[in-house]
């Protein structure tokens, strides 16, 4: 009882949980002094906040978008495509500065052991979407190398900013070295988006999902409705991607 509570008591005095209580009893504040409207607002604001930091709604905005691409069961290509998903760019490591994020991470390795098993070049996409921020290829590249990835299987592309750039400068790369078939590595809830962005680019990829967060019949203890930040981050991440496929849909 203790370990249940004391993992009950984090999640509501850190945020959001904290905020979303705090959201939750305004609530029953206003409704006590008959303020109706700001009453109804705290708690709609509140139930969204909780709802959104909880592993079942999150793994259900994720997963709707992970469903679209399983991993194929024998991947082949003459080419990978690694899209940047973001670098602790001067951060310390190993072997250099910055790192791949929690995000990026997966999709590195998976890149890595795909490039293993069929020996052919990996492009890796991302450059700097803002000043002072560091291009993300370069970082991916390092990290790819210290994996076993031969440096001269290595190719950076480090000029674009988004998906829809990746699939532009990944094109122009892949046609100057005579390669039109490649496997495209990138988060599992990203695929759909960057498989869009690169189908209306013209370039026909197979897709190689990476990192998923969601699988059937996953189960869901009471603790998984305990709000955490990382199940925020998680709903985060989907809504933006159901808005990036939008974008890409109408502007791409």
């Amino acid at each position: 009882m203790i370990f249940a509570a004391k993992y009950a008591l984090s999640a509501l005095i850190l945020p959001p949980g904290l905020f979303a209580a705090a959201l939750l009893l305004l609530s029953l504040r206003w409704t006590a002094r008959k303020q109706w409207e700001p009453g109804l607002l705290s708690l709609l604001l509140g139930a969204a906040l909780y709802a959104l930091s909880v592993a079942p709604v999150a793994d259900r905005l994720i997963g709707s978008l992970e469903a679209r691409y399983a991993i194929p069961d024998r991947p082949e290509g003459d080419a990978i495509v690694l899209l940047g998903g973001g670098v602790h760019g001067q951060a310390p490591d190993l072997t250099g500065l910055g790192f791949p994020t929690e995000e990026m991470l997966p999709r590195v390795v998976t890149a890595a052991r795909l490039q293993k098993r069929l020996g052919v070049p990996v492009v890796v996409s991302g450059g700097k979407v803002f000043d002072p921020l560091e291009a993300e290829a370069p970082v991916a590249a390092r990290v790819l190398a210290d994996l076993g990835v031969p440096r001269e299987k290595i190719l950076v592309e480090e000029k674009s900013r988004d998906t829809v750039e990746n699939a532009r400068y990944v094109r122009e790369l892949l046609a100057s070295k005579g390669l039109g078939r490649p496997l495209l590595v990138t988060s599992a809830f990203h695929m759909k988006r960057a498989a869009a962005a690169f189908e209306k680019a013209g370039l026909k990829v197979t897709p190689v999902p990476a990192g998923f967060r969601t699988w059937k019949g996953k189960p869901y203890p009471w603790v998984s409705w305990l709000p955490s930040a990382s199940q925020l981050l998680a709903s985060c991440h989907a809504l933006r991607e159901y808005l990036g496929v939008l974008y890409c849909l109408l502007a791409c």
